[in-house]
């Protein structure tokens, strides 16, 4: 076993753009138990709760510092009407969720329930719009309704339904993935319609909409193109027009196809290359539809926003298979790392991220059985990583002296080390990921134009990457510390030797002196 040899350079003189907090955010959609038993457990439930939302869920939340939450979906969003889920609960009509069950939507948890949980997280709401089957009107009175004051009918519509002041509500999807099940769409068609929405999606009083188009599905770049054009020219050089001020994209991760993607526990070494080797894909995406973009928009006054991403493997044996309720491995936390990692190295031009889902769906960053609540390794790669939010990002350029890469089936080749750094605060973070299934790595951080002060580190890793938490083994993934592999050269303090064990997540901290 040949242990991988490299060299990260760091410039702490060099900065880069700021790593927006955004990158950090969370998607919760009306879907299995994501809401209803993970969110809201309702108002005469006997686990902790205020105004029917789960405080347990809330605190480990607010450890992470989500910095935003998108709702009501995904596909739902499009079959959802928004005044279904406002008023006495008694009084809410019911509906069908034909995307995700075939299950009764009571319409309990709505508009303000929303807005309640995103106050209690200290998280901003980022809400999708329904294009699909729902109409300008539908959507306009919706952002009338939630962020205008004064006097208005959908103002006095909100105020009868016990909310005086409005919220601020800046960030609004307009659609979501209208190329497939938000509408099955044309770009084209699309694009029209997204002038319009974005037209009657008014700004109100001081609450100034982020609006953000339904983009692409991994790398049409055509989708992406359609749109910038509606904006702006090849090579203007006048500001793109106001219509939306962002473009989603949609990936997931996986190792297999759509109809057979794998099992999320019970996977062989080059089944867990295979999903790494797509993790990193998401580099190349970002970067072809930021290169479609810069045409349109060099000065990069549009952002991109990743507001779906996350591993999908096969449901659980057992559970409705339209509730996606996965098991979460280190695996998944190393695909966390990974997307992390390529995040701030784009954050020039990407904006928000959102991973798909919070609680009880895909990779999760929390599942609930009854009253048992169970953190995940993805959700500890969050909770390493919240110092990088708002930070600025730093240039790091990684060496290898032996090993680093792994062969594919295919001829390519996946690199297995993974590095970004920030500062913020006086203080530098370097994440550092370990994909090798089986060799360590030895990683020497070089930092250059500057000094730092004594470094601690935190380990994330597991016997094997099939490993996971459970209400049994909470803890079987948890962060530790592992000031045992730092190593320090007293003839060059500029120098800083970090070991990574095989199939490991690890975070570097440091004051910046002086």
């Amino acid at each position: 076993m040949t242990t991988t040899r490299g060299t990260a350079i760091v410039n702490l003189d060099i900065e880069g753009p700021t790593i927006s907090r955004h990158l950090y955010g969370h998607f919760a959609e009306h879907l299995g138990a994501c809401i209803y038993g993970g969110f809201y457990v309702g108002e005469d439930s006997e686990i902790p709760h205020e105004g029917g939302i789960r405080l347990d869920v809330v605190e480990a939340l607010r450890a992470l510092e989500i910095p935003n939450l998108r709702w009501p979906g995904g596909c739902f969003a499009d079959e959802y009407h928004w005044k279904d889920g406002i008023g006495p609960k008694e009084s809410r009509p019911r509906m069908v969720n034909t995307h995700w069950g075939d299950v009764e939507e009571n319409n309990h948890f709505g508009t303000h329930e929303f807005l309640a949980l995103c106050e209690l997280l200290g998280a901003e709401p980022y809400i999708s719009g329904n294009v699909g089957s729902g109409t300008v009107q539908e959507m306009s009175e919706w952002v009338e309704y939630l962020t205008r004051d004064g006097d208005s009918p959908m103002v006095r519509l909100r105020k009868a339904n016990g909310r005086d002041e409005p919220w601020r509500v800046r960030f609004w999807g307009i659609g979501n993935e209208t190329w497939g099940c938000g509408g099955n769409m044309r770009a084209e068609y699309y694009a029209d319609l997204a002038r319009q929405y974005a037209t009657y999606c008014r700004d109100h009083g001081d609450n100034t909409l982020y609006r953000i188009a339904s983009g692409a599905s991994d790398n049409d770049l055509a989708w992406t193109e359609t749109l910038m054009k509606q904006i702006s020219c090849p090579g203007c050089e006048f500001t793109p027009k106001n219509f939306f001020q962002a473009l989603s994209l949609h990936y997931y991760t996986m190792a297999g196809t759509w109809e057979a993607k794998g099992s999320a526990t019970e996977f062989d070494t080059e089944t867990y290359y295979r999903t790494l080797a797509a993790a990193r894909r998401i580099d190349r995406i970002i970067t072809g539809h930021s290169t479609v973009m810069d045409l349109y928009d060099p000065l990069r006054t549009v952002g991109l926003v990743l507001d779906e991403w996350g591993t999908w493997w096969d449901v659980e044996p057992g559970t409705n298979p339209g509730f996606l309720f996965q098991q979460n491995t280190l695996r998944d936390a190393l695909v966390a790392g990974v997307h992390f990692d390529i995040f701030h190295k784009h954050a020039g031009r990407l904006v928000m991220a959102n991973i798909a889902q919070t609680v009880n769906v895909l990779q999760a960053m929390i599942l609930t059985d009854g009253d048992r609540l169970v953190r995940t390794p993805t959700y500890h790669v969050f909770e390493m990583n919240k110092g990088h939010q708002d930070a600025t990002s730093l240039p790091v350029h990684l060496k290898l002296a032996a090993g680093g890469s792994h062969a594919l089936p295919d001829g390519k080749e996946l690199d297995t080390l993974s590095v970004s750094a920030s500062t913020k605060d006086g203080a530098l973070l370097i994440s550092l990921s370990n994909l090798d299934a089986d060799a360590p790595a030895e990683v020497t951080l070089d930092l250059r134009g500057g000094s730092v002060g004594t470094p601690t580190a935190r380990l994330l890793t597991a016997d094997r990457p099939q490993v996971f938490n459970s209400p049994q083994h909470p803890d079987a993934v948890a962060p530790r510390p592992w000031d045992e592999g730092l190593r320090t050269d007293p003839d060059r303090p500029g120098l800083l030797t970090v070991t990574l064990p095989a199939h490991s997540f690890a975070t570097v901290r440091a004051p910046i002196a002086g």
